[in-house]
């Protein structure tokens, strides 16, 4: 019998805790989060490579944690959502924080929070957990902290911090209750990273968002660099021990990466200028930081858990239209058992009129989440007609999965990272905790 007092027992009475601040919901704006920060001692000067983008932002961050790391840098990056474990949105040197490195954290946070409350102030459960990231990493004493936004940018949580880089990876429509019904809109939220005379690196976007973008790094006589402008179109495909990767030339020199699909081509193309530019500004080896990018995992995002079972958490037209993408090009002329699952709030009939191409069958199942999600037979509603594949109702993530395994072909499990994570804890629990 696992002791009260033991490090995983404290842990899951603090994520009761935490779990308890999600009834303050969303509170966009930076005051609390700045007073927090202020009152346990969070570090806001910490080598913050910030990044924000409606599609591609963990990817980025990811190639750019491998890249630093395998420089001789020590490494934080603060993700989110997670799939499994609360701690893979904290990671140092590629591994997700420690039971124990979390709590003790976490006890620094707290009575900071509890100040607040003395106030009549309350920090939300995403203020808590920035603040807790924040503090877990000056305690590790990294190097670079890979610090991503949770949505938006001018007032999420992680604009509290000065960081030494501003990334925008892409703008497409996505969470417009919160940030505006139009590109527009959306990409002066992004844009709120942006900091006075640091660099600004974007994605390839719609030119009204470019240019919104390129207005706010004018005005704050920030640098702004564009996407690499050698586009790798083309690459081949091969397979390791640690399953499939693609390779491709760019610049003369061959890059290997085990993210694949030219989504993740047009993701590295954000990160060479900002390897480049901190290659220059730090005095580490921009070849060795491409090498290391063979080294780079991203769980939940075209991931193959074996060689039938691959897992993808796009969640939008623009995250599937990537994937399809991604499976056209490495497994060529496959047609796919498809898991799939969605959120109400979520434009799941593009997303199926995308994928339908690439599906023998789909098996539809629910998320296990309070958010309204679509059962099997409103998701069959929304296939298209003119393509319409074979589908079947399933109770739950881990059935879909047995099922897909009789039927003999690969299969793809989309349409949300929540499916996801519910695949992962059915298959491979810890897979998302320890990428290194």
């Amino acid at each position: 019998m696992t002791s009260p007092d033991s490090p995983h027992c404290e842990y899951e009475r603090n994520l009761g805790e935490l779990d308890a601040l999600l009834r303050f919901g969303i509170k966009l704006g930076l005051e609390q989060t700045s007073e927090l920060f202020g009152l346990c001692g969070a570090p806001l000067s910490l080598r913050y490579l910030h990044i924000a983008g409606t599609n591609g932002k963990g990817s980025v961050g990811a190639m750019l944690e491998a890249a630093l790391r395998g420089c001789g840098f020590r490494t934080g990056f603060y993700s989110s959502p997670h799939l499994v474990d609360l701690r893979e949105r904290i990671r140092v040197n590629g591994r997700a924080v420690s039971v124990a490195d979390f709590n003790a954290a976490f006890s620094v946070v707290r009575a900071a929070a509890e100040k607040m409350r003395q106030q009549g102030r309350c920090p939300t459960y995403f203020e808590f957990l920035t603040a807790l990231a924040a503090v877990a990493f000056q305690r590790a004493g990294v190097d670079f902290t890979v610090w991503e936004t949770g949505m938006g940018g001018r007032f999420d949580a992680t604009s509290v911090v000065e960081p030494e880089a501003a990334i925008i990876t892409g703008i497409a429509l996505d969470h417009q209750q919160y940030l505006g019904d139009t590109i527009e809109k959306i990409a002066f939220e992004k844009a709120g990273i942006i900091r006075p005379g640091k660099p600004v690196f974007t994605g390839q976007m719609p030119e009204a968002a470019a240019g919104v973008v390129a207005e706010r790094a004018a005005a704050l006589g920030a640098p702004l660099f564009s996407p690499d402008a050698e586009v790798p179109e083309t690459a081949e495909y091969g397979r390791d021990e640690r399953g499939i990767f693609q390779r491709f030339r760019h610049r003369g020199r061959e890059i290997r990466l085990p993210l694949i699909g030219a989504m993740q081509r047009r993701n590295f193309q954000v990160v060479y200028p900002v390897l480049r530019e901190l290659a220059g500004r730090y005095g580490f080896s921009l070849d060795r930081a491409l090498d290391a990018l063979a080294g780079v995992r991203w769980p939940g995002r075209c991931q193959e858990l074996s060689e039938w079972l691959l897992v993808d958490g796009g969640h939008n037209p623009d995250g599937a239209a990537a994937l399809a993408e991604a499976l056209r090009e490495g497994y060529p002329g496959e047609r796919f058992t498809f898991i799939f699952a969605g959120f109400k709030d979520k434009d799941v009939k593009t997303n199926l009129r995308i994928l339908s191409p690439l599906a023998a069958e789909f098996l539809f199942t629910p998320l296990r989440d309070e958010r309204p999600s679509y059962c099997g037979a409103e998701l069959a509603d929304l296939l298209p007609e003119a393509s319409r594949p074979a589908w079947r109702a399933v109770p739950d993530a881990a059935t879909a999965v047995r099922l897909a395994r009789e039927t003999g072909r690969r299969t793809v499990a989309a349409g949300s990272l929540y499916l996801v994570g519910e695949v992962l804890e059915a298959v491979a629990p810890t897979a998302a905790l320890d990428l290194v």
